[in-house]
C-alpha cells in the first residue's frame, strides 16, 4: 500500500486500549484504521494479564493437593510438570486470541496495517510506504518492561515478563528483581511449582498498597518458603556457572545471593521510541506523553491512553480510557477521566484488593476519618473453606461517606466490586450496612466492616439508658 489512505480515526497500537476504541469506533460508523507493528493484543494478552494469571491457576492447583490434607482429603506433594503448565498458559492465550485477531477486527470493518508508525507531521502518519490522515489520532503503544541501570546486569542472561512464561524448563532457583505485583506474584506462582524462589526488594514489597494489608500477602508468602529480601541495593550483577550471583547491599552490610534464573519485574515505561513525537508537536517526557483529563495531547487531533501516558498502568484503566477517548474525538462530549473509584488487585493468594484512597492517604486528605475493620477469621464461609486470612478494611469520611477499601483474602478482587460501586456512586456507609448480604459468603464480612461503624453508638450507655426508659412503657 503506497497510496495516502483519509481516515476518520486512526489508532496506533493494537493492544487492550487500542482494540477497545477500533473495535467501538468501527461499529459506530467510524471509518477506523488500526495499527500494529507486533502482535495483535498487545502485553495483556500474549505476556500480561492472561498468561501470568494461567500461571498463577496451575500454582494454585498444586497447592491444592499439597494442602488438600485439612479438609481430610489425601493431600501430598504434587508432581509438576512444567512443559505441560507450559503448554496450559498458552493453550489459554490460544483460546482468547480470536477476539483480538486481526480476522476478527477486519470483519468488524477495521482496516488493520502491520507495520512501524511514525507521525511525519501534525496530521500524517507514516506506516511503512502508506501515509495515513485521519481527523483524529489515538496513541496506544503501551509499555515496555523498564530495566533498572544495576552493574553488570546486561551482561548476564536475565528475564522479564516478556520472556518469562516461555520456558519449559522449571528454574531451580529464580531470583526475582522487584517486590510489586508482578513480582510477588510470580515469585509465589513459581515457589507453588516448585521452585526456589528469593526477591529482593529496595524499599518494602507491594509499597503502593495499605501496609496492614500487604503485610497478609507478604506473610503468607514467607510461610510457603519465598525468601523476601527488603530495604536492599543490588550493587552488582554477574554470571556464577551457569547461574547468577547478586552482590547486595543493607544495613547489616553486603551479602550475596545465587541463582539459576533471574527475573527483572522492576516496573514498566511507555513506548514512546520512534513515533515521531515531536514532528507531530505531541508533548512528552521519559514518563509518558503528556495528556489532559480528556485524553488529548498537545496536538488537540490526536489522543493518547493507556499505558504510553504513565500512571496507572492497569489493563481495566486501559478499557476506560477507550471510553473517554471515543466519547470525546467520536461524540465531541467533553469526558475527563476520573480516577476516584479505580480499583487494583494483586493476584497472590491471599489476594490484594483496594480501591479509593489508602488509610494514610485519607488521613492526609480529609483529617478526620473512621476506620473499619472485619477479620476473615469471624466470617462463616471462610472457616468452612479454610481460608480465614484477610481483612476487609473500609475507610470513611468524618460524615460517613466511603473513600477507600483494601480487602486482603481470598477472592479479594471479586469482593472489591461493590466497594468501587460504592465510592463511584459517592455513598454512605450505611447504603452497605443496611444492604442484605446472603449467608454464608465472604461478602458478608464487607457488610460486617460497615456496620461495625455504628456499634460505638448502639451499643452506647445512652442507647441502654433509652432503650430500658422506652422498656418501661406500656
Amino acid at each position: 500500500m503506497t497510496d495516502a489512505l483519509e481516515t476518520d480515526l486512526c489508532v496506533i497500537g493494537a493492544g487492550a486500549a487500542g482494540l477497545s476504541v477500533a473495535a467501538g469506533a468501527s461499529q459506530m460508523g467510524a471509518r477506523t484504521v488500526l495499527v500494529e507493528r507486533g502482535t495483535m493484543g498487545g502485553d495483556c494478552l500474549n505476556v500480561g494479564c492472561v498468561p501470568s494469571k494461567a500461571l498463577l491457576a496451575a500454582a494454585h492447583a498444586a497447592q491444592a493437593v499439597r494442602t488438600a490434607g485439612r479438609f481430610g482429603v489425601n493431600g501430598h506433594e504434587p508432581e509438576i510438570d512444567f512443559s505441560r503448565v507450559h503448554d496450559h498458559v498458552h493453550g489459554v492465550i490460544k483460546a482468547i486470541a480470536p477476539m483480538d485477531s486481526q480476522e476478527r477486527f477486519e470483519g468488524l470493518g477495521v482496516t488493520v496495517l502491520r507495520d512501524h508508525a511514525r507521525f511525519s507531521g501534525p496530521e500524517t502518519l507514516q506506516v511503512g510506504e502508506a501515509t495515513v490522515r485521519a481527523k483524529r489520532f489515538v496513541i496506544a503503544t503501551g509499555s515496555v518492561p523498564a530495566v533498572p541501570p544495576i552493574p553488570g546486569l546486561d551482561t548476564v542472561g536475565f528475564q522479564t515478563n516478556e520472556t518469562i512464561f516461555d520456558g519449559r524448563v522449571r528454574p531451580a532457583h529464580l531470583v526475582i528483581i522487584g517486590g510489586g505485583p508482578i513480582g510477588l506474584e510470580m515469585a509465589q506462582a513459581h515457589r507453588r511449582l516448585g521452585c526456589q524462589v528469593t526477591v529482593l526488594e529496595r524499599a518494602t514489597v507491594l509499597p503502593k498498597d495499605d501496609p496492614e494489608l500487604a503485610a497478609f500477602v507478604r506473610n503468607a508468602l514467607l510461610r510457603e518458603g519465598v525468601d523476601i529480601r527488603e530495604g536492599v541495593d543490588i550493587k552488582q550483577v554477574s554470571r556464577a556457572g551457569n547461574g547468577v550471583e547478586i552482590l547486595l547491599a543493607d544495613a547489616q552490610g553486603e551479602s550475596r545471593v545465587t541463582g539459576t534464573d533471574l527475573l527483572v519485574a522492576a516496573g514498566r515505561k511507555p513506548m514512546l521510541s520512534d513515533l515521531g513525537l515531536d514532528a507531530a508537536g505531541i508533548a512528552h517526557t521519559p514518563g509518558g506523553i503528556s495528556v489532559d483529563r480528556r485524553l488529548r495531547t498537545s496536538n488537540r487531533r490526536i489522543f493518547a491512553m493507556g499505558d504510553v501516558v504513565g500512571g496507572y498502568q492497569f489493563t481495566h484503566v486501559a478499557g476506560y480510557h477507550a471510553s473517554v477517548v471515543i466519547k470525546n474525538a467520536l461524540f465531541r462530549i467533553p469526558s475527563k477521566v476520573d480516577y476516584r473509584a479505580l480499583p487494583w488487585v494483586t493476584y497472590t493468594a491471599p489476594e490484594l484488593a483496594q480501591v479509593g484512597l489508602t488509610e494514610a492517604a485519607a488521613r492526609e486528605r480529609h483529617g478526620t476519618i473512621r476506620v473499619l475493620r472485619w477479620s476473615l477469621h469471624e466470617n462463616d464461609r471462610a472457616q468452612a473453606e479454610g481460608e480465614t486470612e484477610g481483612e476487609v478494611k473500609v475507610i470513611t469520611d468524618r460524615r460517613g461517606r466511603i473513600v477507600g477499601a483494601g480487602i486482603a483474602g481470598a477472592h479479594a478482587g471479586e469482593l472489591i466490586h461493590i466497594w468501587a460501586l460504592a465510592i463511584s456512586q459517592r455513598m454512605k456507609i450505611g447504603a452497605i450496612a443496611n444492604m442484605i448480604a446472603p449467608y454464608p459468603t465472604l461478602g458478608e464480612a464487607g457488610k460486617r466492616a460497615a456496620g461495625s461503624y455504628y456499634v460505638p453508638t448502639l451499643f452506647s450507655e445512652r442507647t441502654k439508658r433509652f432503650v430500658r426508659l422506652l422498656l418501661r412503657l406500656p
